[in-house]
């Protein structure tokens, strides 16, 4: 009976005591996150404008350097696709001893349909990389012409 009492005891002490150690954390990462927040923005705004004024050209620049690496992705993906179905076609033709069976000429038309299919997606999703691409670069136009005005 005693014990029960003292386990019954301690554990609320333990909760009182995790439950004051979380507030106190809390209050913690909430008082230093406001000694490190970068003020000199608020105190000089046209500083900060005039020192990243080439900012456009590095955003346009960095645009186009992702988007020739997507589209090398894009590429790559395109060529292990339509790999993958000539080498899923030849398994099939191996298997099947070149007798000309239906599902040997079902697996050769599936790999044209494929390859015919990973072409068309390759040339959609390049074309959306551009498109995007273009965006970015006249979103950062205006926003130049904004400020220059």
């Amino acid at each position: 009976m005693r014990l029960n009492y003292f386990t019954k005891q301690l554990s609320t002490v333990k909760r009182w005591m995790a439950t004051t150690l979380f507030c106190m954390l809390a209050i913690a990462f909430v008082w230093q996150g406001a000694f490190f927040s970068n003020t000199s923005a608020i105190a000089a705004p046209t500083a900060t404008l005039i020192a990243s004024a080439d900012t456009g050209e590095q955003v346009k620049d960095k645009a186009s350097e992702d988007a020739g690496r997507a589209k090398n992705f894009i590429q790559d993906t395109t060529d292990k696709v339509k790999q993958t179905a000539k080498n899923n076609a030849s398994k099939v033709d191996q298997a099947t001893d070149d007798n000309g069976s239906f599902v040997e000429r079902k697996a050769k038309k599936d790999a044209a349909r494929i390859q015919e299919r990973a072409d068309e997606d390759s040339a959609r999703t390049q074309k959306a990389v551009d498109n995007t691409k273009n965006v970015v670069e006249r979103t950062v136009d205006s926003i130049k012409d904004a400020f220059n005005k």
